[in-house]
């Protein structure tokens, strides 16, 4: 018997979500086949096999979450599995069906009332028998809630909706068991207090309830520990990108065809952002305790995005990078994101972020931080404003620039003074080629 446990995932990450099992109990599997899939809050990971045999015991279910080094299952190492080919024979045939008879017209007869009116509203499925008050039954809750119907209805008192059978309800479910008085009405739907169950009890009945995903409740939690565990100000400048437009259409040719990849702006931005954090180190730095670790290697989060959401690859060692091994790096990073083949060592380990919310029409932001690093810039989309210069007034692509910082190492001075560094070598580029 080999166990399946929760492997170390990165750091800082001591628990996941057991997404899906791909693998069910008496499946044959072979030795470093993936049997599950991980989630967390930057990357799902499947679960290998430790050795070939048969799928034993699930310990957990899906959607459970687990601890790094937890076992979660086991395989009976040597054992013989079923295979997907000896489940289901080639040569099976189908059951044979039983004739279909055209479906019965239960739409209640005779004279409108409440009941009538409240059915009709209502799919010939999810209409309450005539003369019923069994929300359970009219809904198609779960027996578990079918029975704790019956048991409250049996004390006399009015049928309430569990959380469970809530969530599964469609808007005219919900608008059938509101009627019924197993929900509140939109009257009584005031918040009191801050527990979830009751306000979901609330909800107006036309609208929807999606359960939050295990991968999105613990980017909220990671998200709020960010904010409570760090003092985050932002600070904000804007760039003048004339000059940049101006080199990228002069060179955007030649680049891409000698080095295989275009020319974008975030090459600019990193290299800038590396130049700055030498300046300013509080910027790439991180807290332990009551110590302020000050990185001396330039290891950088490029925000992109991922079928699941927005991950946050590292770039390593971006100050001795080129303008085209940082492009290629970026594509790199964005291409194995939306593949799904980013591994646990390209999101950890960075010491300072870059996002672009102007790929999406952003005008200004203010970015969080991605806890525990120090600083990230946020990048937004490039208008054409009239910016006065000298005594003229002219027309310039202008971009806002945002710089989060933790105030415990990095206080206003060194904030502001790091984001004019960053302008001042964007708006003049050729700093960037000599490193001045």
């Amino acid at each position: 018997m080999a166990d399946l446990v929760v492997p170390q995932l990165g750091e800082s990450i001591t628990e996941a979500v057991v997404a899906r099992w791909l693998k069910q109990s008496g499946d044959a599997v072979a030795d470093g086949e993936p049997v599950a899939e991980l989630e967390t809050d930057k990357i799902t990971v499947q679960l290998p096999s430790p050795a070939a045999g048969a799928m034993g015991k699930q310990a957990v279910a899906e959607g459970a979450t687990v601890k790094v080094g937890q076992v979660i299952g086991s395989v009976e190492a040597g054992a013989k599995g079923t295979s997907a080919t000896e489940a289901k024979p080639s040569g099976a045939k189908p059951p044979a069906k039983a004739p279909s008879k055209p479906p019965a017209d239960d739409t209640p007869k005779g004279p409108p009332n409440e009941e009538t009116s409240r059915n009709a509203r209502l799919m010939p499925a999810q209409r309450a028998p005539a003369g019923t008050t069994d929300i359970a039954a009219a809904v198609g809750a779960s027996p578990n809630a079918s029975a704790h119907y019956a048991a409250v209805q049996s004390n006399g008192k009015q049928a309430s909706l569990d959380k469970d059978a809530l969530l599964k309800l469609t808007p005219s479910q919900r608008v059938h068991a509101r009627e019924s008085g197993s929900l509140p009405s939109p009257s009584s739907a005031t918040a009191s207090g801050t527990d979830p169950e009751q306000r979901l009890a609330k909800v107006d009945p036309r609208d929807e309830i999606v359960p939050m995903s295990p991968l999105r409740k613990r980017v909220a939690e990671r998200l709020v520990q960010a904010q409570h565990e760090s003092a985050s100000l932002t600070t904000f400048n804007e760039v003048d990108m004339t000059a940049i437009l101006d080199l990228r259409t002069k060179y955007k040719d030649s680049f891409e065809k000698q080095h295989g990849v275009k020319l974008g702006f975030m090459a600019f931005f990193v290299k800038a952002c590396a130049a700055a954090a030498k300046l300013y180190p509080g910027v790439n730095a991180e807290v332990i305790g009551g110590n302020i670790v000050y990185k001396k290697h330039y290891d950088f989060g490029i925000a992109v995005s991922a079928p699941k959401g927005l991950v946050v690859p590292v770039l390593r060692d971006v100050d001795g990078l080129s303008f085209a091994g940082i492009e290629k790096g970026i594509v790199d990073l964005a291409t194995r994101a939306r593949e799904g083949k980013l591994a646990m060592a390209d999101l950890t380990g960075g010491t300072f972020s870059i996002t672009n919310g102007g790929i999406f029409g952003s005008m200004m932001s203010t970015p969080l931080l991605n806890y525990p690093q120090t600083g990230i810039l946020g990048m937004h989309n490039i208008v054409k404003r009239a910016i006065v210069i000298g005594d003229d007034i002219k027309a310039r692509p202008m971009m806002y620039v945002a710089l989060s910082y933790d105030h415990r190492v990095v206080d206003g001075r060194e904030a502001v003074s790091f984001l004019v560094a960053v302008k001042d070598r964007l708006e003049a580029p050729e700093r960037l080629m000599l490193e001045a």
